[in-house]
């Protein structure tokens, strides 16, 4: 067990040293689309490591969910920095995204980076595109996957991880029982998030599934069930979308059930500073999104790769009232 954290926190500080480079970024604004170019004019194929690089982002994000436009932000802000083109597309329609990744195999793209919600949904796009030579890098979930689909390296958090000490800290808060609040079905990241929570939180823990794209159903679900379980005294979000509506449903149920969240947005900070939101779990995916585009162009100028075989780990955090005013001016500018 003690190699094994050491690892982990050589990982991390492997992880913590590239993301120096992206503070000398400039940053952009939160509002994001789900698609966008950035970098250097499209001079067609970016395969050979003698001509410009041309990365493709394709992510699992939602249209209009915040928490992408900060990833999208973190890799077109690389490549500002780097003149890398940088082509983002996302669909939270697993096979959808699957197509996007061809598009972008068949573009003969000099770097592919995908998120992985439902990996097994991804393998063949993924195992094409490696075959066909681009290097691939995995982000935010679907990281035990990775290595084996043929990807060079993966960005992110462990999600069991995260949960478990999300709820360690809910109990050490004194809470006795949690609702885990998995806003996309098929989503394997959120499942170990809401497994890992049962682990640490020690207590009764109940899952409750909803659509993230049905923000009022949301409301009405999560106050539903705390209506009709007043001992429910803890609400865990997986979206700092999802959040905003727990916090108003309980508020709706007459509840006193403490509201903690995966991830940041504006809202959640706004509701850390309010008292409605006890804490968020942060794994800094400006991060997920400007690493990768920085670990792309050392490979393609260099050959170098970056985490040993382990995963570069961009969390957990945490945000509460202790921090929450520093981290507050980051958000507003999307880059939290």
């Amino acid at each position: 067990m003690t190699s094994v954290r050491s690892a982990r926190r050589s990982v991390l500080r492997v992880g913590l040293g590239v993301a120096a480079v992206a503070l000398l970024a400039a940053c952009s604004g939160p509002g994001a689309s789900n698609t966008t170019s950035s970098g250097s004019p499209d001079t067609g194929s970016a395969s050979s490591s003698s001509g410009p690089l041309k990365v493709a982002v394709v992510t699992h994000g939602s249209a209009g969910d915040t928490f992408w436009n900060v990833v999208k932000n973190g890799a077109t802000d690389a490549g500002k920095a780097l003149g890398v083109t940088v082509d983002y597309n996302s669909d939270g329609d697993p096979g959808a995204q699957s197509k996007l990744i061809d598009n972008a195999v068949s573009q003969k793209v000099g770097g592919l980076v995908v998120s992985m919600a439902n990996p097994d949904a991804l393998k063949t796009s993924i195992e094409a595109a490696v075959k066909a030579g681009i290097p691939v890098i995995t982000i935010n979930s679907g990281g035990d996957k990775s290595a084996s689909f043929g990807a060079i390296a993966h960005v992110g958090q462990e999600e069991g991880i995260a949960g478990e000490q999300a709820g360690k800290k809910l109990k050490d808060a004194g809470k006795t029982k949690l609702l885990c609040v998995i806003h996309e079905a098929g989503n394997i990241g959120l499942s170990q998030r809401c497994d890992g929570a049962k682990t640490g939180f020690g207590g009764s823990v109940t899952n409750l599934q909803v659509d993230i794209n049905n923000p009022t159903d949301i409301e009405a679900r999560i106050k539903g069930a705390l209506q009709t379980d007043p001992s429910i005294d803890a609400v865990l979000a997986l979206n700092p979308q999802v959040a905003v509506n727990a916090a108003s449903a309980a508020k709706g149920a007459s509840s006193k059930a403490a509201v903690a969240t995966f991830d940041l947005n504006a809202d959640v900070v706004a509701g850390i500073k309010a008292g409605d939101v006890l804490f968020a779990v942060d794994q800094q995916q400006y991060e997920q999104g400007y690493l990768p585009i920085v670990m792309l162009k050392l490979y393609h100028d260099n050959a170098n790769t970056v985490g040993g075989g382990q995963p570069v780990l961009t969390g957990p955090g945490f945000v509460d009232k202790s921090n929450v005013d520093k981290v507050e001016e980051y958000a507003k500018r999307g880059t939290r």
